[in-house]
């Protein structure tokens, strides 16, 4: 079979597409051939040893897949051959089959395609624990989403709106800002694109505030971080819940703390694998009420762009270029 691997510390143009020996499956695991990968920001951190996780090498990138059980090991009892499933992990997803412990594996519903399957777990199961668990979001709050065009972002939306708040998208381009509000969210505010110098910031804090309206914004749901980080801070509520979800602009801000004294605010971590990992009867329910919300038409990703498994380095590149929208995902035929 084949694969997509990271045999060195790199960028894209680092993986290399070539032939793997075969797997099996054993004790307490099933054999899945692959039908897509979701690409999420992690998967471009990840090669050049930037994540949280540095797998040894050789390894294949991708986190979240979808596809077909072909194979169980000894002591499988909730999936069988022939399940389409999803499936979470932290690695190697990129590939034409994958090994995945059987409690990772998730039934799909008949009628949800496998590009949406593949594209739902990280990002909405991230942002249902963010809205959920953390910000503990409420009808009738105003939450503020950064990068509300990206994979998180538009999950976050989705969410926010499927929970009764009023949700403002902050994206770089109008461009997003119409794709965010044509999926659910309330208004925009396009940032553009940094760096901002302090004349600058306070313009941009201006506009967050403009736009969350006098009280300021109950949750600030944050993917992007960098120079965007205080300027928003500077809008929330008294009381506001500020979420750290990721620093997908680059940079990890410098925060000051004064700020969250003067506002009374929470600054909130975000770090959802981890909580899977430590929590996995909650995280088996949250699966459970965001196929709930999928099925009643409230969730939908939107896959803007497929790339085919020989081509996964493209579709990384092209996620960490920040030019995408929603969901890249690789096809596997």
């Amino acid at each position: 079979m084949k694969a997509l691997l990271s045999k060195v510390v790199g960028g894209p143009e680092t993986l290399v597409f070539e032939e793997v020996p075969a797997l099996s499956a054993g004790p307490g695991q099933a054999l899945v051939a692959v039908k897509a990968v979701g690409i999420n920001f992690p998967d471009v951190l990840i090669i050049e040893d930037k994540y949280q996780f540095k797998p040894p090498r050789p390894f294949s990138p991708g986190g979240e897949l979808s596809g077909v059980v072909k194979a169980i090991g000894e002591g499988v009892t909730n999936v069988k051959v022939g399940d389409r499933i999803l499936a979470q992990m932290g690695n190697g997803a990129l590939a034409e089959e994958v090994l995945v412990p059987a409690g990772r594996l998730t039934k799909i519903p008949d009628a949800m395609p496998f590009d949406e399957a593949a594209a739902f777990l990280m990002t909405y199961g991230t942002s249902f624990h963010a809205l959920v668990d953390r910000a503990h979001l409420k009808a009738g709050e105003t939450m503020l989403v950064l990068g509300a065009a990206g994979g998180v972002g538009l999950a976050a939306v989705e969410l926010g709106k499927a929970m009764g708040a009023r949700v403002v998208a902050g994206c770089s381009s109008q461009e997003k800002v119409d794709l965010a509000i044509a999926r659910g969210a309330d208004a925009g505010v396009v940032y553009g694109r940094g760096p901002f110098d302090r004349d600058g910031q306070k313009a941009l804090g201006a506009l967050f505030k403009e736009a969350g309206g006098a009280d300021g914004y109950d949750v600030i749901y944050d993917a992007i971080g960098d120079a965007y980080a205080e300027p928003a801070l500077r809008s929330i509520a008294w009381e506001g819940r500020y979420l750290v979800v990721g620093f997908a602009a680059g940079e990890i801000p410098k925060i000051p703390l004064n700020l969250a004294l003067l506002k009374g605010c929470d600054i909130v971590g975000v770090f959802w694998g981890a909580w899977t990992a430590k929590n996995p009867d909650k995280f088996q329910q949250s699966i459970k009420d965001l196929l709930a919300l999928y099925a009643d038409g409230k969730v939908k990703p939107y896959v803007s762009e497929h790339f085919p498994l020989s081509k996964g380095a493209d579709a990384i590149a092209h996620l960490g270029s920040r030019k995408a929208m929603g969901k890249v995902v690789v096809t596997v035929d």
